[in-house]
């Protein structure tokens, strides 16, 4: 998050900066990297797939692909991002409630960087809704909308470091 309240992070916005907004961890942090950002209105990141991420095992060792699921959670860890970066939003998590529209129009494989953006398209003080795109070298090739929850985290993850008073997540 930026130092200053109310002024956007400085770009890219790199996995430190992610990790202190996400709970998720390696494998299952899918944000490698922020690249543009307007508070409260959209974000875009990128996303490089190697052969030995575990999310390439797909559904077949002989032919590894990333599941449609994975990059649906990219799109929603983006929209996490997006929406927990504000000062307001210290000690909150975002949460999948439903995701009405999903489209996957080509495989994602192994040694495909996806660029991937989020919008919001309604924000409330509890709930949300956002609109996620993924690009391979400027193809469409995924998109969707999904709505969300904002909770607090400690509520639905009790013991979690940073939600415990003087614990500190780190740069």
């Amino acid at each position: 998050m930026s130092e200053i309240p109310n002024t956007p992070p400085s770009l890219p916005f790199m996995i430190q900066a992610i990790q202190r907004l996400l709970p998720h961890r390696y494998p299952f942090l899918l944000v490698d990297r922020v690249t543009k950002f307007v508070p409260g209105e959209r974000i875009a990141a990128v996303k490089h797939f190697s052969v030995n991420d575990d999310a390439c095992r797909g559904y077949s060792p002989r032919s590894p692909l990333v599941p449609m699921g994975i990059v649906l959670e990219m799109v929603a860890q983006l929209g996490a991002v997006l929406v927990l970066e504000r000062p307001a939003m210290a000690g909150k998590v975002a949460m999948i409630l439903q995701i009405p529209t999903a489209r996957l129009l080509q495989p994602v494989l192994p040694g495909d960087t996806l660029q991937v953006e989020a919008e919001v398209i309604k924000m409330g003080a509890l709930f949300g809704e956002l609109r996620g795109t993924a690009h391979r070298d400027g193809e469409l090739i995924a998109e969707g909308r999904m709505r969300f929850a904002i909770a607090d985290a400690d509520a639905v993850m009790p013991g979690r470091a940073d939600s415990q008073p003087g614990v500190d997540r780190g740069p």
